[in-house]
């Protein structure tokens, strides 16, 4: 059944799509903020702004073991109330249209969202974080130490040194 969404603005141009089905995802959790709108959502999530909860399913507690050691992590979330269907899009800011895979729009064919955030305590099975940007709700895919901080305790590799 494909999509249909007319709600576009000039210059924007989508296709028509089937509903996906091709790859299945397993949530973590859901991430709780206090933005209930995409107008409430900050561009791009502060490392100074409101406290977040990542709540995660009690069956993943373990799998925060040792997250303590990191003060950056980055976060991977399912944009679930985004549109799928734009190949191009104007931000409202300026009104120049540009491909989707330009821009961090929540608006993408697999809206999946990423944020490397501030760890500030852990919680049993949730972490509080600063520097979310997505709705209270959203649906947790992962958990990563940030890149930056994970890199100097990762063993180098064959790979690496090429």
């Amino acid at each position: 059944m494909p999509q249909d969404r007319t709600d576009t603005r000039p210059g924007e141009r989508q296709v028509d799509l089937d509903l996906a089905d091709d790859a299945a995802l397993r949530f973590i959790g859901r991430i709780r903020t206090p933005f209930l709108t995409r107008a409430d959502c900050p561009r791009q999530g502060r490392l100074d702004g409101p406290e977040c909860r990542l709540e995660l399913n009690p069956v993943w507690e373990a799998a925060l073991d040792g997250i303590e050691a990191y003060s950056r992590l980055e976060v991977i979330y399912w944009l679930h109330q985004s549109r799928r269907d734009l190949v191009t899009q104007s931000p409202r800011h300026d009104g120049r249209t540009v491909g989707t895979f330009a821009l961090r729009s929540p608006v993408r064919p697999n809206p999946i969202g990423t944020a490397r955030v501030h760890l500030v305590r852990r919680e049993r099975a949730a972490l509080v974080v600063r520097g979310l940007d997505c709705l209270d709700g959203t649906p947790l895919l992962d958990i990563k130490p940030d890149r930056c901080d994970f890199t100097p305790k990762a063993g180098e590799k064959a790979a690496d040194l090429a």
